[in-house]
């Protein structure tokens, strides 16, 4: 009777051996309490939305989660150094940057638009054709009066006031965004200044972060700027309606960000929006993304550390895209939100599957 007893016991030790490495294997299961704080850094275009997030995350699950505003493009480089959970770009990695490390995964968040913000009285709603928005960047437009202003805008009464254009300073999704799109509409743009995350602007005061060119588009009479709708919308600054590809002239709307979207979203989610093909979607928009590494194992992370990341994007997908809309943000399609899915179960650890 004791050699049976021993055996059994001997027996179910085993089973549970298995059992426990089975379960961290596979990542998610087993008794792994998620750790209760994580960090970011990146984007200040979904700034706003993600401060909501988080706070409403530490109220509902106890996970503390600290984000940084440092811009697309710092958000990035922290990721590569290996300083942060997560990183946030509102501009996929280019082959370059992910030359430097493994495997890299892009989630959707939000949807956003980066709006011609400007500072005259009246509250005047200008429209704005895409020349004469690469004109005003080059320095070719210099005074709100100018004919190619006034032309598009015949029963508006413009002001003999000199234009002062405001740009970003640091590394920015926002600029990427923005230069992307006057390159896909203008040569000489294309040719003369390009596409980043930073380029050699012609002229303009810069500003750091989209809070900080908003600051400047209110402190300074005539000027102009780009930055993402909520930072015109919280400083009352007046929005420009602009001329898209189909020839219609579409305001920053979540109807219109929105519509911008209405395409064949690839697995990766890596995708541009700008200058879209859609008749009523607004011109200049953007998705933006959490990035993190595919596999979850590295420096020293734990799988408590991966459990608890893998639980917060699928919280920002599913839960938190209820915050989006009253902040300016348009929400994910289902279509992104089931192919996002598919890229957070992607996430390993040791080469096993993070579960939630």
């Amino acid at each position: 009777m004791g050699k049976k007893i021993f055996s059994l016991l001997a027996i179910l030790t085993v089973v549970s051996i298995c059992l426990t490495a089975c379960s961290r294997q596979r990542g998610g299961e087993g008794n792994i309490s998620p750790a209760t704080e994580l960090s970011g850094a990146g984007a200040t275009f979904p700034l706003i939305l993600y401060q909501k997030w988080f706070d409403v995350y530490y109220s509902e699950k106890g996970i503390k989660v600290n984000y940084q505003g440092i811009g697309s493009g710092g958000g990035i480089q922290q990721l590569i150094a290996k300083t942060v959970d997560f990183g946030a770009t509102d501009v996929p990695m280019n082959e370059e940057e992910e030359n430097k490390i493994s495997s890299v995964i892009h989630i959707p968040t939000a949807l956003g638009a980066v709006v011609v913000a400007y500072n005259l009285s009246g509250n005047l709603k200008i429209k704005f054709d895409p020349s004469l928005i690469v004109d005003i960047f080059l320095g070719n437009v210099t005074k709100w009066n100018n004919p190619k202003i006034q032309n598009l805008n015949p029963l508006i009464s413009l002001p003999d006031q000199a234009i002062t254009v405001v740009h970003r300073s640091d590394g920015s999704g926002t600029t990427f965004t923005f230069t992307e799109y006057l390159s896909k509409v203008s040569l000489l743009w294309k040719e003369k200044v390009g596409t980043g995350k930073s380029v050699n602007w012609p002229i303009g005061l810069g500003g750091k972060g989209n809070d900080g060119v908003a600051g400047l588009i209110k402190q300074i009479p005539g000027s102009i700027g780009y930055v993402e709708l909520i930072y015109a919308v919280q400083n009352n600054l007046s929005c420009g309606i602009i001329k898209n590809k189909l020839g219609n002239f579409t305001e920053a709307t979540l109807e219109s960000v929105s519509k911008a979207a209405f395409m064949e979203l690839p697995a990766n989610l890596r995708v541009s929006i700008t200058d879209t093909n859609a008749s009523q979607g607004y011109p200049i928009c953007t998705f933006t993304w959490l990035i993190v590494y595919k596999e979850q194992n590295y420096n020293g992370r734990t799988l408590a550390q991966a459990k608890s990341l893998y639980n917060l994007l699928w919280w920002v997908i599913h839960e938190g895209q209820s915050y989006n809309e009253s902040l300016q943000y348009g929400k994910l399609s289902p279509t992104a939100v089931a192919k996002a899915e598919a890229l957070i179960n992607s996430m390993t650890y040791n080469g096993g599957f993070v579960f939630k």
